[in-house]
This record gives structure tokens, sequence and C-alpha cells, in this order.
């Protein structure tokens, strides 16, 4: 894909939404969306106070980091809860470990990786990112992770590969949200090659310098950080190099509303609420939410000649 300055993207030109709850009636669904918009009662404490630590206070741009305490007690997980403020209690008996994951397809040496391997074989390091979820919140985490790119270089991607395809866990009795039939579970996400060889596409084992916790996608999730949050699969299980875009779970949910891309854009507004702006969690007020999440210098070129309303 040949790279393209950051003044020949169009804004306007991605389209991208995500819908709450898709099984319920429109009433519930406006209003799962509002709520989901709406000041919520986090806790708010600084940064480190609960014992937990990061060596960076802000991330690249000034901007201080989102607490421990917020960062694990207010997640997006379907497979748990719709519930934000649930999942951490619904998820405190998950089991991580053991845990393997496997990577293979288009690839000259298929491997499968378990626990330690991921946590000791790669060079972890503190990666301050944004995390923008679509709903219109924010938050800043510093991940304990490793470039996706050092894990495809072990297993050497084939000349046919083009996108890389993860999945990941699928047990009912573990994650009881994948007991409801409307969601095509397991949840699957994929990225292009390319992005997945930028330096700002991870793979996070941790947060705070811990390990993760079953809220946040234990014991290994994607970090894709100029995409919105639903593109950042948690407790992935496999990873496949493939030739053809692979059809991820929210774009089989809703076709008309999610494309392949999800890359973050503050001018494309969701059917129900603007794009605009976004509410840091621990912040009072809203913040000017910026293209690609405020990484376009790093991701821009990715997407040259590529028609982005097409393929939001």
């Amino acid at each position: 894909m040949k790279a393209i300055p950051s003044s020949e993207i169009t804004p306007e030109e991605v389209y991208l939404s995500r819908r709450r709850f898709l099984k319920q009636a429109l009433v519930f669904t406006g209003a799962v969306a509002l709520a989901a918009c709406a000041p919520q009662s986090v806790a708010t404490n600084p940064p480190g106070d609960d014992g937990a630590t990061a060596t960076g206070s802000t991330d690249e741009l000034g901007d201080r980091l989102t607490s421990y305490q917020d960062v694990t007690n207010y997640n997006n997980f379907y497979e748990f809860t719709t519930d934000k403020v649930a999942v951490a209690r619904l998820s405190s008996s998950f089991i991580s470990s053991p845990w393997q994951v496997q990577v293979g397809g288009l690839v000259e040496s298929p491997k499968t990786f378990d626990l330690d391997d991921l946590r000791t074989r790669f060079d972890r390091q503190e990666r301050i990112t944004r995390l923008r979820c679509v709903e219109g919140w924010s938050m800043v985490i510093p991940w304990l992770a490793f470039p996706l790119r050092d894990l495809l270089n072990e297993v050497r991607p084939t000349a046919d590969a083009r996108y890389v395809r993860f999945e990941s866990l699928y047990d009912p009795q573990q994650f009881p949200g994948q007991k409801d039939k409307w969601f095509n579970w397991p949840y699957v996400e994929g990225l292009t090659l390319a992005e997945a060889y930028n330096d700002l596409t991870l793979l996070a084992t941790g947060l705070y310098g811990k390990d993760l916790l079953p809220q946040n996608g234990a014991p290994i999730r994607l970090v894709v950080p100029w995409k919105y949050g639903f593109k950042s699969i948690k407790s992935i299980v496999k990873i496949d190099l493939v030739a053809e875009q692979p059809t991820s779970l929210w774009m089989a949910a809703a076709p008309n509303e999610y494309g392949f891309y999800a890359n973050v854009n503050p001018n494309v507004p969701h059917p129900r609420w603007s794009q605009a702006s976004e509410r840091r969690i621990g912040e009072l007020g809203r913040r000017d939410t910026l293209l690609f999440n405020g990484y376009a210098e790093q991701v821009a070129e990715l997407y040259r000649g590529l028609d982005l309303k097409a393929n939001y």
C-alpha cells in the first residue's frame, strides 16, 4: 500500500458507527446510547494512588494518565456483560492461565506461544496510548506491551498474506455474554498487514506495570490506538495471516454501520451522537476528538488512495 501525506486525507471520508445493543427495541437502544455518552459514576483517583505505578505520568501530548482504579473498573467487554461497571465483578473468577495463542495461516513458521513466551520472549515496554471509545469516552493508559510486528516476524508471513485475523476465546461458561446468540461468537477482528506492522500496534499483557486483569482483556489483547476501542480485541487465542479481509464480529452484526477500518474521526458522527468531542474519564467537561485519535502523523500514510467513505 502506498503512503499518503496527512494533507491528502479528507476527514469526511470515514464513516463508522457502533450500535449499543442491537437485539433490543429502538427505544431501548437509544437509551443505552445516551447512557454511554452521559457522565458516569466512576472513580477519579489520581494515577498510582492504589499502589499501581507507571514510569510516565502523561502521554506525548501531555495528557494525564487515567487512574488505575478507573481503567480497571470501567470496561466494555460484551463477553461478560454490556454493563461497564459490572465487568470487573463478573470477570473476577476468569481463568487466564494456562493460556496459549496459536499463530498460523499464511506464514512460513506457524507457532503456538504459551503465556510465559508472551510475557518473557518479547521485549515488553511501557507504552502510553490513548483509548477512544466509539461511544464518546476516552482514557490514557500505560500499557505493558510489545509491538505486534515482533510476533509476526517470528512466524514470517508469506507473500500472499494481506491481513491479520484475530480471534478471542470462546467459552460461554467463563463468558456468560457469549450465551447471547445475537452475536456470532467468538469475537473476531482484523487489520491490514501494513496496520499490523505499524509501531503503534501493540500486543499488551499488562497495564500500570501489572499483568492484565480479566476485565481489561487478560492475558493478552490488541491495542490499536488510532482506531475506536472495539478494534482492540481482548483475550486472544488465535492469530492468522490471511489473504482476504476478515469479517469482524461487529461487521457481521451490523454491516450497514460497521466497517473494517474503524479509524477515529471527529468529523463523522454516529447516528445518535457526535464524534466531534469526547469525555475523558476522570475529567469534567468534554474535549475535542482528534483525527486518528491524535496519531495522524504516524498512521495517515497507511491510507493513501483508499476511499475511506466506501471503506469505513
